[in-house]
């Protein structure tokens, strides 16, 4: 991409970021040292490449931090789940009643342009999740939930961004 369409570019991942912090992105991929920098940072991607070990790793962690919440009836990969519709994971919550009771089921999909990531962009993605199961909205409570999970969330979640970007405007790095 030429540099004068990467300096027009909208950096819909850095979107809520200053100016100056979206201008420093700007620079990096001009210079084409985004990649770099991600995978000085990150350099190696999980081996959780399939939809039970992608369980077992979930489960984990659900079950150091929030043992005494719902259960989880399914958590998969998910190739539906296209990072352009501003989803990298979901967690979905199923009511109905069944006779006289009322049944639920949490279900937790992770993009899986995640199998080919760092491990901690998929942790973030999963705690952001699990941390769905108990509080909905993206609120305070909510991100000092992420942040009990993942003391680094934030800069993780930056970090995942440049990510995306890295992958939109460049293509692969891993």
């Amino acid at each position: 991409m030429p540099s004068s369409k990467v300096k027009s570019a909208p950096l819909k991942y850095l979107s809520s970021y200053s100016i100056e912090v979206q201008d420093q992105i700007r620079t990096m991929i001009e210079q084409d040292t985004l990649g770099h920098f991600l995978l000085k940072k990150h350099p190696k991607v999980h081996n959780i490449n399939n939809d039970k070990m992608l369980r077992e790793y979930v489960m984990n962690l659900k079950n150091t931090h929030l043992r005494k919440s719902s259960p989880l009836s399914k958590i998969i990969y998910d190739k539906k789940i296209h990072v352009v519709n501003n989803a990298l994971g979901l967690h979905t919550f199923i009511s109905r009643v069944q006779g006289n009771k009322l049944k639920s089921k949490n279900e937790i999909r992770i993009s899986d342009i995640f199998k080919t990531a760092p491990e901690v962009f998929l942790e973030m993605i999963v705690v952001h999740e699990l941390a769905h199961i108990r509080i909905k909205p993206h609120d305070k409570a909510f991100y000092q939930l992420c942040q009990y999970m993942l003391p680094d969330y934030h800069q993780l979640e930056f970090e995942m961004r440049l990510y995306l970007t890295q992958l939109e405007l460049k293509g692969q790095i891993y």
